[in-house]
């Protein structure tokens, strides 16, 4: 018997499929969401990880982050109601310090961080007032909208000076144009020269004090440092029912810029050091958004692992749906396979006809599958904000998984097929 061409042997197990619709969709299905689940998970789960590691590569792969923490003790303490000022963090001399012996450090930026309100006419919004210098655009990753920043000779004169964000503007001065108010903090008065965004994806930063909770970058004011320092001292007073609290904090925050990214393990180190030598107790934390980056690599893998893993199972469910159904199929049709094998049939002609049929359930739910998977976390997005990303390894991992569930969950059933003798077949009724 003349070996059938390929064409025609996947009509045949196509036409053979279609007698049976409702039984072949069903059998379907399984890969169809298999292949579905796959694409999307891996989509939500990209998505995720790129919006954490944006942030994180916002913050700079070449700076090194140093905060003031309160040391727990000190919370302690402050806690019994007594009126004393506990004095931590960072200072103007580990600044100092910091960027005369590390070396690879190409600028330090200094910052206080003082928690007031900020006033203009009736209007009074509470908001962080940001002690710093004119290099921070350049650092933090800042948009002019309007006007200028900071000078170096408004820090030069401690001129009474401000740059707002775009935001606190708007609801400060509904009406008026920005650039020819002055606004008040405290008992002073600060002449706004600019209105600036913040490009990083950073939501809150720490409050003044080395608490937890934080101030929207949204509602900032940006002084020069040295008017944040001879306008609000460096002693913070925080006062509440029957009692007050003191602080004296000289810097909030310190951004360490490095010349290249493959200084910043080794001078890591060096300014823990530092820090370390000049601070008997832990009233500082450094982040490293280079080693954060690293390690949301490194749990992007793991994610993308699990997920798939999870995924993995309903292919690994539709394929033995497809082995149930073939298993039945192959009982079915005993009496047509005892003819072709009569008629001159190989068993390599009868494993070709049933593992083709196999493969086009497993191939079709596959490529249907691919479609909804696409589908999918484009309606994520739209309904819930959140960010997906559809790779192309993720679309030929899952229709590649599926066409090998097919062949592999097929052959059992076809090598049955084909270990049928003839006239055992045909005496099957």
């Amino acid at each position: 018997m003349q070996t059938l061409p390929i064409f025609r042997i996947v009509q045949l197990g196509t036409k053979s499929l279609l007698l049976h619709k409702m039984r072949s969709a069903l059998t379907m299905l399984g890969m169809i969401f298999g292949v579905c689940s796959v694409i999307a998970m891996l989509a939500i789960g990209e998505g995720a990880s790129f919006e954490a590691q944006q942030a994180i590569k916002k913050l700079g792969s070449n700076n090194i982050i140093l905060r003031s923490l309160k040391p727990p003790d000190d919370n302690k303490a402050s806690s019994s109601g007594r009126s004393f000022a506990v004095e931590y963090g960072l200072t103007y001399k580990d600044a100092a310090s910091i960027q005369t012996t590390v070396p690879g450090v190409k600028r330090v930026l200094p910052m206080r961080i003082i928690r007031d309100n900020v006033r203009f006419n009736q209007n009074n919004i509470p908001s962080q007032i940001i002690g710093t210098h004119p290099i921070y655009p350049e650092i933090v990753g800042m948009d002019i909208v309007r006007g200028r920043f900071l000078s170096e000779t408004d820090e030069t004169h401690m001129n009474n000076v401000c740059a707002l964000t775009v935001d606190l503007a708007e609801r400060l001065f509904p009406y008026q144009d920005p650039l020819t108010e002055e606004v008040r903090v405290g008992a002073d008065y600060y002449q706004v020269v600019g209105l600036v965004r913040e490009k990083t994806m950073e939501q809150r930063r720490p409050q003044a004090g080395g608490g937890n909770e934080g101030q929207s970058i949204n509602s900032n004011i940006y002084i020069p440092l040295s008017t944040a320092k001879s306008r609000f001292g460096e002693t913070l007073i925080r006062r509440s029912p029957g009692s007050f609290e003191a602080e004296r904090v000289q810097l909030h925050q310190i951004i360490v810029e490095l010349t290249e990214t493959e200084a910043v393990e080794s001078a890591n180190l060096q300014i823990l050091a530092i820090l370390q030598r000049f601070h008997e107790k832990k009233d500082f934390e450094m982040i490293v958004p280079l080693q954060l980056l690293r390690q949301a690599a490194q749990t992007k893998r793991m994610f993308n692992i699990v997920l798939g893993s999870i995924a993995a199972i309903s292919l690994l469910v539709g394929g033995i749906g497809i082995m149930n159904i073939m298993l039945a199929t192959v009982t079915e049709r005993t009496r047509e396979i005892g003819i072709r094998r009569a008629l001159g049939a190989r068993k390599k002609d009868i494993i070709t006809q049933f593992l083709v049929e196999t493969m086009v359930l497993s191939i079709g739910g596959g490529l249907i599958g691919v479609a909804l998977g696409v589908l999918t976390p484009f309606l994520v997005s739209h309904l819930t904000a959140m960010k997906t990303i559809i790779t192309f390894t993720s679309l030929v991992l899952a229709f590649g998984i599926s066409a090998g569930v097919g062949i592999v969950f097929g052959l059992y059933p076809a090598s049955r097929a084909a270990d049928l003798h003839p006239i055992e077949a045909l005496r099957h009724q």
